[in-house]
């Protein structure tokens, strides 16, 4: 079983039956989640090397250009070479795609060290492009490994949950990488670009250390040295070809938003935040993902209903009691001589600042409107796509149109609604394509470019209107995302259906 043949995708089981591989699933969760503390590192970035750097806005955001750029290149040359040469994941192994992709993002990692000492932005640029292709092949790998570690009917509950600790890590990231960046490593004799220096070379040693584990860990590899047939069967049915332009603009979307938080923040209307604080606010909009990630992986998964039902409604009740809680449970810690590094007056002072009362209740409220909206698409993948979308644009537009408290939340608030759009969006695209599922998936993870071009529009816009009003560019991202749960998706399928009939 060290290395069995990689199982029909229309198989209900893995090899091993109705085997679930608990361990390895275990582990590969520890790499969604370190994945996502990372990947959110980004939205720190952008501010830091705005000022750093002297930067307007579109080439601030020339950061998500470059790391989700790559990770389109990576996913469209592995789409290249599958073609040509057949699927390298299949002959190599799930867990080898693992073990280079963390190689190449400790590669990309390393590579900060040297563009801090040159001072250069766009060597920064480049080591984020490096590291992006590494998180694509890490991505390549990863998800479809997930999903086949166990029985098919569960795929997407189990995909859910890794997810959610990649929220998880997305969460911490920005209260952690902003003390770093912005309060460790931060000197008034050096650059600004110097503070980044440090964190991201323990970054590498970390990925190193991680592909080390991952050779010698006893993990099933899944390898399939059977041929893969050429051509782009996939682009033939529309609903897929719709799929791509939704995850296009759901990741555009998200991460637009994410992006300029910090900025937005910023500005008088709001509060006038400075960056290291703003940054803390971040944990709320990627928090949102995590919260809404745990209810999708239990309403995906094969428990009893009420027992579903019943931990759904439990994940955001604890949620709140935990942000209600912060503040206490780290003014503890911060008594303890052992804690006195990390939690100084200041950032327990920071805490219960972000996790006051009055903002506890303004999320509450976030989450109530959260539960009802998912309760009212549960059972309906496109129907929860096309409200939670409704949902999002009404808070984008308290966000241009309000000021204070109203627009800051409306902003933070829309991670809760971003949660499950991708495992939504991902299996209305692929659904009936059969031996031709690999293709497709391969296909929208190119889609993710979404990220790379979005952001920089979003800064062209912010430049020329102001960063309020350039949140007028996800909410044309969201609208689609409207259309394809409501009917796109429909018309696809729909097309798919009379041009097999016609094949037939």
């Amino acid at each position: 079983m060290n290395n069995p043949s990689l199982p029909n995708p229309n198989s209900p089981a893995p090899a091993g039956g109705s085997q679930t591989y608990r361990m390895p699933f275990a582990i590969m969760t520890t790499l969604f989640f370190m994945w996502g503390f990372m990947t959110v590192w980004n939205d720190i970035l952008i501010p830091r090397f705005k000022e750093a750097f002297t930067l307007d806005y579109f080439h601030a955001m020339l950061i998500q250009f470059a790391f989700f750029g790559a990770y389109t290149f990576g996913s469209l040359l592995y789409f290249v070479i599958s073609m040509i040469s057949g699927d390298p994941i299949n002959r190599i192994g799930y867990k080898n795609g693992v073990i280079i992709g963390l190689l190449i993002a400790a590669s990309g990692s390393a590579l900060f060290y040297p563009a801090a000492m040159l001072t250069s932005y766009p060597f920064f640029l480049f080591a984020l492009f490096v590291v992006g292709m590494g998180f694509a092949m890490l991505q390549i790998a990863a998800n479809p490994y997930v999903t086949i570690l166990g029985p098919e009917r569960t795929a997407s509950s189990r995909l859910n949950l890794s997810q959610a600790f990649n929220s998880f890590g997305t969460t911490i990231g920005p209260i952690i990488g902003g003390w770093l960046i912005f309060t460790l490593f931060t000197s008034k004799t050096a650059h600004g670009a110097d503070s980044v220096k440090i964190p991201y070379l323990c970054f590498a040693g970390v990925f190193v250390l991680l592909a080390v584990f991952f050779k010698f860990a006893h993990l099933p590899n899944f390898t399939n040295h059977d041929q893969v047939s050429g051509g782009m069967g996939a682009l033939k049915h529309p609903h897929t070809v719709l799929g791509m332009i939704a995850i296009f603009m759901y990741v555009g979307g998200e991460v637009t938003v994410g992006s300029a938080v910090i900025n937005f923040l910023g500005q008088p209307k709001l509060g006038g935040l400075e960056h290291e604080p703003a940054s803390k606010f971040l944990a709320f909009y990627w928090g949102g993902l995590m919260i809404g990630r745990f209810m999708g992986a239990f309403a995906l998964s094969d428990m009893r209903k009420h027992l579903r039902h019943s931990l759904v409604v439990f994940v955001p009740i604890l949620a709140f009691l935990v942000i209600a809680l912060l503040p206490k449970i780290a003014a503890g810690l911060g008594s303890l001589p052992v804690f006195n590094t990390f939690f100084d007056p200041s950032t327990i002072a920071n805490i219960g600042a972000v996790c006051s009362w009055n903002n506890v209740t303004h999320y509450g409220i976030l989450l109530v409107v959260l539960l009802v909206v998912f309760f009212l698409g549960e059972a309906s993948p496109q129907r929860m796509l096309a409200l939670f979308s409704v949902v999002i644009i009404a808070l984008l537009l308290t966000g241009v149109l309000a000021s204070g408290e109203a627009a800051k939340w409306a902003i933070l608030g829309i991670g809760l609604f971003c949660s499950v759009m991708w495992s939504n969006i991902f299996s209305l695209a692929i659904e009936g394509l059969g031996p031709l599922k690999s293709q497709a998936s391969s296909l929208l993870m190119m889609s993710v470019f979404g990220g790379a071009l979005l952001p920089p529009l979003q800064g062209l816009v912010a430049d020329k209107m102001g960063v309020q009003f350039s949140f007028v560019v996800p909410m044309g991202a969201f609208a689609y995302i409207a259309f394809y749960g409501l009917y796109g998706y429909r018309i696809g399928r729909q097309k798919s259906a009379v041009a097999d009939a016609k094949s037939s």
